[in-house]
């Protein structure tokens, strides 16, 4: 395994090409470091803002045994990464950041339900579903409506259903394929809050303010940050992202979703988790605008073992995903003197898909 920290020159290996990954890339690069992506499609985003692209399925033993050679560290872009291509790198004499136990707990929803809850990082009420019965059973026992979702896979609303009547279970289940599944009692939350959150390979923490998250059709729209919140709230968020982070002992950038429930019974802020995301994070988008260090850059620095960075914001900043064709106004929001806009470089806008993101100061 490579000593830390890794000077500048070092090259850093990523799983995964698209707009997370180049934008992982454009950060390491500015700190003096080499990137080489591994993705199966060709030309990927990520791959036009690196060193090189090795072309290939992210399971490929001898894809992942050469990106192992190349590469010092190897981190990913998205949180599906097969445990068998982790082992494989490390294998290779790479280091691999964040580990195995934090993958293994973001692929599965019910694994990461029951773990967060045993770190004082309470959840909505869940159930898991493998059967109808299970379905059934569990919405006797949560009420209704819930959220039936995937265990595993799926993301900005893929993979899941709301069921609003008992009659509508068996469609339901039918809707998600019949897969292993988790059903969610509903929480009626004031708000959807999240905060993005570091961990070195010292076990140091830095955590960036509350963002206030909108999301439409289950994909999200816009960011809000920092979010308008007491200090309570604040500590409190940055209490649950410490206790996750350390009890999985993570390395690099996490995404954590809160749903901000109001005050309990003792007036004490209540913060449900809904999501965490072992990577970096599109609720996290505000920092590169708003921060001195984004997230970004947070995620390099914890990877390679440098000191993390501040997460104090200079400015407050409302984030907007750019989604399928809204990316042809491209022309209009760089003329903004208020506006940033980055575009992900992706050739197809296909309605829904995230083409790129503006930031702008408020």
């Amino acid at each position: 395994m490579p000593q830390l920290p890794l000077p500048p020159g070092s090259t850093l290996g990523i799983l995964g090409g698209g707009q997370l990954g180049r934008m992982l890339s454009q950060a390491a690069s500015r700190l003096g470091f080499d990137v080489v992506i591994l993705d199966p499609q060709p030309d990927c985003p990520a791959a036009r803002v690196s060193r090189a692209q090795i072309t290939a399925p992210y399971d490929d033993p001898d894809a992942l045994q050469a990106l192992g050679r190349l590469c010092d560290v190897v981190t990913f872009e998205f949180e599906n990464v097969p445990a068998a291509s982790v082992e494989t790198l490390a294998e290779a004499g790479a280091l691999v950041a964040p580990g195995p136990t934090a993958l293994a707990v973001g692929q599965d929803r019910v694994d990461e339900k029951t773990y967060l809850n045993a770190v004082d990082a309470p959840t909505v009420a869940f159930a898991a579903v493998t059967t109808l019965d299970d379905l059934t059973n569990a919405i006797e026992r949560l009420g209704l409506p819930a959220l039936l979702k995937t265990r595993r896979e799926g993301y900005d609303g893929k993979g899941q259903v709301w069921i609003r009547d008992a009659a509508e279970a068996e469609a339901a289940f039918d809707a998600i394929g019949r897969r292993p599944a988790v059903l969610e009692a509903a929480a009626v939350f004031q708000r959807e809050l999240s905060i993005i959150a570091a961990r070195g390979h010292d076990g140091a923490v830095a955590v960036y303010p509350l963002g206030e998250n909108v999301h439409k059709n289950g994909v999200l729209k816009t960011t809000i940050a920092p979010a308008a919140v007491d200090p309570a709230t604040q500590a409190r968020a940055e209490q649950i992202a410490a206790a996750v982070l350390d009890g999985l002992d993570y390395i690099g950038v996490m995404g954590i979703e809160l749903f901000d429930m109001g005050a309990d019974s003792e007036g004490k802020p209540e913060l449900l988790v809904n999501e965490v995301a072992p990577r970096v994070h599109n609720t996290g988008h505000w920092t590169q605008d708003g921060c001195v260090c984004d997230q970004f850059e947070q995620h390099v620095r914890a990877v390679v073992g440098w000191p993390l960075g501040p997460t104090q914001a200079h400015a407050r900043i409302e984030m907007t995903n750019l989604l399928g064709a809204e990316v042809e106004d491209w022309r209009a929001l760089a003329a903004q003197p208020d506006a940033r806009l980055h575009l992900y470089g992706k050739h197809d806008a296909r309605p829904g898909r995230k083409m790129a993101h503006v930031n702008r100061i408020l």
